[in-house]
């Protein structure tokens, strides 16, 4: 049975209403983005499928952004309400319980960032847990409808990060493609030194020059990487 809260460094998630945990992937993901945004930090930030609200309390540890997160899961999203009212940065952080495909700026002009972990398994068998399916399936969110959803609700001169399966990366290029977003970064992650890939981390803007690309795993044989212990410093507690 997984824990009812996971603890940081600064802040705690509980989990114990949320159909998806809070996995190593999505820790290392909101890490790295962090690590890409350290020297040139957006003033607004939205959060698609916060979840539990993990990507967004990583996000506000280190960026004094306002950060919006989004979420269609009743459960997950009083979760992540409660997660917000407990963690340092309360008045940061806004919760939206809303459908992303139905939310609107009303005139604003975008954020400068997006970062989103959406449902993964679009053509896969879905669980019998109607929660869990909207976490893990992309039946409520298909990959192209989240880059729809990005290009409404992201300023003209912004970035977005995505996390998905690495044999879908290439297939999320090609969507983010038609809508004129080029990828900037995209790290590919395996779980030990000795699997294959498994994840990918990218990051889109409609600048067109040469992306970055890189890998990174989690663990050698038993023990985390240095590159994994040094994105992940300063929020997990001691290795």
């Amino acid at each position: 049975m997984a824990n009812h809260f996971f603890k940081f460094k600064q802040f705690t998630v509980y989990q114990d209403q949320c159909a998806m945990k809070v996995c190593t992937d999505a820790c290392l993901f909101g890490a790295w983005v962090v690590d890409y945004l350290k020297d040139n930090q957006p003033p607004s930030i939205l959060d698609i499928g916060t979840g539990t609200g993990l990507l967004t309390m990583m996000l506000a540890q280190h960026c004094s952004a306002k950060i919006d997160a989004i979420e269609i899961e009743e459960g997950a999203s009083a979760q992540a309400q409660f997660n917000f009212s407990q963690s340092p940065w309360e008045n940061q952080l806004q919760l939206i319980r809303r459908d992303v495909k139905e939310f609107n700026l009303n005139g604003g002009l975008g954020y400068h960032f997006i970062i989103s972990n959406p449902p993964f398994y679009e053509n896969d068998l879905p669980s019998p847990v109607q929660n869990k399916n909207l976490a893990l399936h992309s039946k409520a969110l298909t990959f192209k409808e989240l880059i729809d959803c990005i290009s409404k609700l992201l300023n003209n001169d912004g970035q977005f990060a995505i996390l998905v399966p690495y044999t879908r990366y290439q297939y999320l290029i090609e969507e983010a493609a038609k809508a004129g977003f080029h990828v900037n970064k995209v790290t590919h992650v395996k779980q030990t030194t000795q699997h294959d890939f498994f994840r990918s981390m990218l990051i889109f803007s409609t600048n067109t020059h040469l992306a970055e690309e890189n890998e990174i795993s989690i663990k050698d044989h038993n023990e985390y990487t240095s590159t994994f212990k040094e994105l992940l410093s300063s929020y997990y507690l001691p290795f």
